[in-house]
């Protein structure tokens, strides 16, 4: 049960195929769409033919409905953008962005994308690998400047690197982060580190030998995100639009944290499960790497499409195609670079969820 969902790319990898959703916030009204008549039909299909979790085989389907599906879990607005053969072939959006005003979800409506923030990161990392500043797999604490990794019994053999940290398999703590209220004191990254004050999280550290398990670590992306930072002498936000979002084009992304002011009327509110309003409309997220990235459904499309198109040695706007091929090789568990990547018997597809408070992202 979610109110304000954005709903970010469902990054699908099938041969040529690519889908992005994106889910937003709560309470139905009336559906906007961008699109063109001949895909009236397709865009029907969504609309009302919603699977249920599990089905029969023999049985008839009956398709669910998807305004029905907002109102049974107090969504009050949904973003989708559907895209095939590398181009974005229709958006169309549904509900409100803020129940209060009523203020209609359209397909540029911001979103925080919660966790899909960290392979968008990754891209961001990984073009720095390709320009000499960041080794792949190296220890990151010859790569940081302004803090260091606490070494412990865990790293005497095996060391924490940039690879570990994409692929969740570097021993690192703290699965995730909660963010703070509007108007909060913020914490620095080195103190979200430290899990010192104003911070509210734990102190990331290594209780794990690197390189031998898969884990979650939301921690591990605050070292990259330092680590990128003492690389490039950049600021988070600006070194990502000069990265990543600036070259692909995605021109309503950010992970600016806090939104500048003149972005309010463009964000979709987060809601809690029960219906009721986050505190300011949403968190406040410094851990940028980690879940601090606003965008839209097209946006993540943009990334999707460029990653397959470098897979394929089609473009190189951010990585080349050795290093997209590397992004989407598995090295730990069901992790490549910054995706989960389906089993191996499964026809092949990349894809990463996000939950932030207020807003749940695929």
């Amino acid at each position: 049960m979610r109110l304000a969902v954005p709903l970010l790319p469902r990054l699908v990898w099938l041969p040529g195929f690519l889908v992005s959703v994106g889910v937003v916030a709560p309470l139905v009204n009336a559906p906007s769409a961008i699109s063109d008549d001949a895909n009236a039909p397709h865009i029907g299909h969504i609309e009302n033919g919603l699977l249920t979790s599990a089905t029969i085989q023999g049985k008839p389907v009956a398709g669910m409905k998807l305004e029905d599906r907002m109102r049974y879990y107090h969504v009050s607005g949904v973003s989708i953008a559907f895209f095939d053969q590398g181009k974005v072939i229709w958006t169309r959006s549904y509900g409100v962005a803020d129940v209060q005003t009523r203020r209609p979800v359209t397909s540029e409506t911001l979103f925080q994308a919660g966790s899909i923030s960290k392979p968008i990161a990754a891209l961001g990392a990984l073009r720095l690998v390709e320009q000499g500043k960041l080794k792949l797999d190296a220890n990151v604490n010859d790569e940081l400047r302004s803090w260091k990794v606490p070494e412990n019994e865990f790293t005497v053999a095996q060391k924490v690197t940039l690879r570990r940290i994409l692929s969740h398999s570097a021993g690192t703590t703290v699965h995730g982060y909660s963010g703070y209220n509007p108007g909060d004191p913020l914490p620095t990254t080195v103190q979200i580190l430290e899990g010192a004050r104003p911070a509210n999280s734990a102190a990331v550290r290594v209780d794990t030998v690197p390189g031998t398990v898969y884990r979650y670590s939301g921690g591990g992306m605050m070292i990259l995100q330092l680590m990128m930072m003492d690389a490039a002498g950049k600021d988070f936000p600006g070194l990502m639009h000069d990265l990543v979002l600036g070259p692909l084009g995605m021109s309503h992304s950010t992970y600016e944290q806090p939104l500048p002011r003149e972005r309010d009327l463009t964000t979709a509110h987060g809601y809690t499960a029960n219906g009721e309003g986050v505190p300011g409309g949403g968190h406040v997220v410094p851990e940028m790497a980690a879940g601090g990235l606003w965008s839209t459904p097209t946006d993540l499309a943009l990334a999707a499409i460029e990653l397959q198109n470098e897979y394929a040695g089609k473009s190189d706007k951010v990585l080349s195609h050795p290093m997209a091929h590397e992004m989407l090789t598995r090295q730990k568990g069901n992790w490549g670079l910054g995706f989960e990547l389906s089993k191996p018997e499964m026809t092949p597809r990349f894809d990463h969820f996000g939950v932030n408070a207020g807003f749940v992202s695929v």
